[in-house]
């Protein structure tokens, strides 16, 4: 079983690329993140025409998360479902072959110290809660998408220069761990690749792309007992070359 996940930064700007995509790469799941469209403006049609059907959570302009799979899934909710008020489109969660999946789009942060960098560190501590007290560390879990951390100095291209920076500062660092800690999960990519340093977000100004100045801010966080079934996990890089590509490429994993 394939599970993928991409942020697209335009579904309807790049639903070429994805079509291309989902052709050339076949995943049994994608989870899609900043949508930037309603749910009626999706482009179902095309998805459908590739055998895939949807499941989104759309916003107008920002944000929007979206599950697009082979088959049916089941018990699918649509944001934390935890009595705040707030009303950005960040979380999809599903049932697909058995595994539990919660595909997000983690706050940015914006500068250090706004009111935007406040939101993303108690929006990653209301996600902690959420899985203390919804998930148990045996069941077949998964999240992915775009955390809006870079965990470790592997994941950034220079730790020197990000080291004040938002996506890599100590409390951002700090809450991905807890929401790690709060069920044993276990960083896919990385277990796979220790000592390897790769990136699946590159800013689109000062040529950050084919300098490879980028950070690795896409992840698969999976249970125990799920990363026992995790035989690959790749970043697609090529994903991310041509004309008008998102700043993300594709990340994804495969469970026996």
């Amino acid at each position: 079983m394939k599970i993928a996940t991409w942020n697209i930064n335009s579904v309807r700007a790049r639903v070429d690329r994805l079509v291309a995509w989902l052709k050339a790469q076949a995943p049994d799941v994608l989870c899609l993140q900043e949508l930037k469209c309603t749910n009626e403006q999706f482009p179902r049609a095309e998805i459908e025409a590739c055998g895939y059907r949807a499941e989104v959570f759309g916003q107008k302009t920002y944000n929007g998360v979206a599950i697009l799979s082979r088959a049916e899934v089941g018990d699918v909710q649509r944001g934390l479902n935890d009595g705040v008020d707030d009303d950005e489109a960040r979380l999809i969660s599903a049932t697909f072959n058995g595994v539990h999946l919660i595909g997000l789009y983690a706050p940015n942060g914006q500068e250090v110290g706004s009111p935007a960098y406040a939101y993303k560190l108690e929006w990653y501590a209301r996600l902690t809660r959420v899985l203390e007290q919804r998930y148990q560390s045996d069941q077949a879990l998964l999240l992915c998408g775009d955390f809006n951390v870079a965990p470790d100095d592997l994941d950034v291209w220079d730790p020197r220069y990000f080291a004040d920076k938002t996506l890599f500062t100590r409390p951002e660092r700090e809450a991905f761990k807890k929401l790690r800690d709060s069920l044993g999960l276990v960083d896919a990519w990385r277990t796979l690749h220790p000592d390897l340093k790769a990136f699946s977000w590159w800013d689109y100004r000062l040529l950050a792309f084919p300098k490879n100045t980028g950070l690795r801010i896409d992840h698969f966080l999976l249970t125990p007992s799920l990363m026992a079934r995790c035989k690959a996990s790749e970043i697609d890089r090529e994903a991310r070359k041509g004309k008008q590509p998102s700043d993300h490429a594709p990340v994804w994993v495969e469970l026996t």
